[in-house]
């Protein structure tokens, strides 16, 4: 069977370690080195950053997310074995953890990160169709003449370089498509290098259950437990037109995604459309501070990712979803585009007071679209808002204190609800 160690990159026949090096961090599949579709998936991306930059936190459980009225951003895998989850409330998980360090998120210094993540990707291939800063689809098609080895050896590469340069690891899925791609890169994380080739595709997803399915959250799944549908083969014992019927155009995909048959090609370049951010509550609630607290953390969020990628938009979104799952959306149109954190927070907070009375909620979102580049940006202010321009230059005051003495240097008081 090919094998190839994940440390010297050495490629070999039919042994548990490396006959070079001796490792036993050995990727062995008889489809390993044919394969050319990618996902790769850093590993608790926000919290590696943040025990990268301090030492001091290598050992220790990590949180990273806002005050104890916040919400997880994401924690460390330390963390995680105590039950720690993204986008539960503080005060759970320091009560599941309460040694925990919490971190305050720092944005832009992920973007840099992911920035230079993307380079080494470019350096592989031209088709890099990222999904976040944490993680994106590679297609390695026809890369192997450039690069003298294969798309695995390239990928062992790549995580091998991410940690020697800047200290943080990766997980690696390798498949035929970017449906089981994705699926690959989460089953050995950390560090984890997992392949699912053609031949053992429905024997694979066979048992395992639909939730697995990008997309597929809790009121999806429970309309298949309703219809039965629990697992791939559950899926598979129905008509393609029956599914069609009963679940419209979702029925389709899922009646090819039972089979692994995922037609869609990895796309580079694709033009942002938007910069968005939501939570999801653990119970739902109409407490109008927590909302409100939840908002401008949302907006910080959204803002910190437009000032690192240098745009910014003018449509602001405010996506809501109530008890029964019935979703609201509100938008308005700014005379200018913004990448404030403050206005962003103001247009998203009179967009809330219109439903306000429509709760509890389960879900807030907030985002920002109809996105140019940041040189037209917050230029002639807010004629109803005078104070706008100087919460502003205020702002922009504050991130430059941060970028010098950390995100810790300067905090609002409406973070900490």
């Amino acid at each position: 069977m090919p094998s190839l160690c994940r440390d010297c990159l050495t490629t070999f026949q039919d042994a548990p370690r490396c006959p070079s090096c001796r490792s036993p961090r050995v990727a062995a599949h008889p489809e390993l080195l044919d394969l050319s579709i990618a996902h790769m998936d850093c590993d608790a991306f926000y919290a590696s950053v943040e025990k990268r930059d301090n030492p001091a936190l290598r050992d220790k459980p990590v949180i990273v997310g806002g005050g104890t009225r916040g919400v997880v951003t994401t924690a460390c895998y330390i963390a995680r074995i105590k039950g720690v989850r993204s986008a539960m409330p503080m005060f759970q998980a320091l009560r599941l953890c309460p040694e925990a360090t919490v971190v305050k998120p720092r944005f832009e210094v992920y973007s840099a990160v992911s920035r230079q993540i993307r380079a080494m990707m470019d350096d592989l291939t031209p088709v890099v169709e990222p999904l976040s800063l944490d993680e994106a689809f590679m297609d390695l098609t026809g890369t192997a003449r450039l690069h003298g080895a294969p798309p695995a050896v390239m990928l062992a590469r790549l995580t091998a370089r991410m940690q020697a340069e800047l200290g943080i690891t990766g997980s690696i899925g390798l498949s035929h498509n970017k449906f089981l791609a994705k699926i690959a890169s989460d089953l050995e994380k950390p560090r984890g290098f997992s392949v699912i080739g053609a031949a053992e595709t429905m024997d694979f997803l066979g048992p395992r259950p639909v939730s697995l399915i990008w997309g597929v959250g809790a009121v999806t799944r429970a309309a298949l437990e309703r219809a039965g549908i629990r697992t791939f083969n559950d899926l598979r014992r129905w008509d393609r037109r029956d599914l069609e019927d009963r679940f419209g155009g979702m029925g389709v995909r899922l009646w090819h995604l039972a089979r692994g048959e995922d037609m869609r090609r990895v796309t580079a370049n694709a033009p942002v459309k938007g910069v968005s951010n939501e939570t999801t509550f653990r119970a739902d609630t109409a407490d109008a501070d927590v909302l409100d607290g939840h908002i401008w953390r949302l907006s910080e969020k959204v803002s910190g990712r437009l000032k690192a990628k240098g745009i910014a938009g003018r449509i602001v979104t405010l996506k809501l979803k109530r008890s029964n799952h019935s979703i609201l959306t509100r938008r308005v149109s700014l005379h200018e585009p913004t990448q404030i954190a403050d206005r962003i927070y103001r247009t998203a907070r009179g967009l809330f007071e219109q439903v306000a009375r429509e709760g509890p909620f389960r879900l807030l979102g907030v985002g920002v679209s109809e996105l140019v580049g940041d040189t037209a940006a917050d230029q002639s202010g807010d004629l109803l808002d005078p104070q706008a321009a100087s919460r502003a230059a205020a702002e922009r005051a504050a991130d430059r204190i941060r970028q010098r003495w950390g995100d810790a240097a300067i905090l609002k008081g409406r973070s900490l609800r």
